[in-house]
């Protein structure tokens, strides 16, 4: 990426935050700005990109079955808020368009769901993650998977302007932009990962932080969760049982309704 590039991209975000940090918002919104009225919930991956695979399913499609759940939830039991899909079906949506969709129908939150894998079937448990670079490296593999997305796009050299998800330097410039809507997204992260604990009972790793391409281009609070390790047989058993499904979907529901009313009673 040429420096001139990343300078100016820096100064844009730069300047975006100030805005809103300064609450530059125009008068009609601020009267719902402490609302939760629209929730964009994020399948990931589907289409050709299946996502990471265990022994009997693919991401795409745990994700999905997911997502439909939670919006299904929040349309039942939180009728004032609007439920808007990146997808409904399995179909390929570029990475750039999640984020895209979440920011053109001015979305009050974005949750963006997935599962987990790595080279080993013994790790297991949930993550969920807010946008920033704290312990880059530790979490750079899981970055640059979720990231590589970007590379089954046409075009995609222009489209992302020489971003390239395996690159460490092409993540200088994801330090800005979340940054004012870190302690909302935090929140709500600790609230899924509180309820998988307490409530789902599921093993917890924690809330972590990593710049995931579509985390940093939302303009909202945001955050991506990470159900569950395919790659464990018992987990990867687990996440496609509907007893499984309806569990996690009504913890990541109950986090949502937490954060509507912490949010709202501000």
């Amino acid at each position: 990426m040429k420096r001139t590039k990343v300078k100016n991209i820096l100064l844009i975000s730069s300047l975006l935050v100030a805005i809103v940090l300064v609450g530059f918002i125009p008068s009609e919104e601020k009267k719902t700005e402490f609302k939760l009225r629209r929730i964009v919930i994020d399948a990931g991956h589907g289409g050709k990109d299946p996502g990471t695979l265990g022994r009997m399913s693919k991401e795409k499609d745990v994700a999905l079955a997911i997502a439909l759940k939670v919006g299904g939830y929040i349309n039942e039991l939180l009728p004032d808020v609007e439920v808007i899909y990146t997808r409904k079906t399995d179909v390929f949506i570029e990475l750039k368009e999640r984020a895209n969709i979440a920011n053109r129908n001015r979305a009050d939150l974005f949750v963006s769901i997935h599962c987990n894998a790595i080279n080993s079937t013994k790790a297991f448990g949930t993550e969920t993650y807010v946008m920033g670079n704290k312990n880059f490296n530790a979490n750079f593999e899981i970055v640059k998977r979720e990231n590589a997305v970007i590379l089954l796009e046409d075009d995609y050299q222009e489209n992302y302007e020489g971003f390239d998800p395996k690159s460490p330097e092409s993540y200088i410039m994801f330090n800005l932009m979340q940054k004012a809507y870190f302690a909302n997204s935090l929140s709500l992260a600790g609230k899924i990962e509180k309820d998988f604990s307490t409530r789902v009972n599921r093993h917890s790793r924690g809330v972590k932080q990593a710049p995931f391409y579509v985390l940093w281009t939302t303009s909202m609070p945001s955050v991506l969760i990470e159900t569950g390790f395919l790659s464990n047989p018992s987990e990867e058993k687990y996440l496609n049982s509907k007893s499984g499904q309806t569990y996690v979907a009504s913890g990541i529901f109950r986090a949502i309704k937490a954060y509507k009313e912490e949010l709202e009673a501000i």
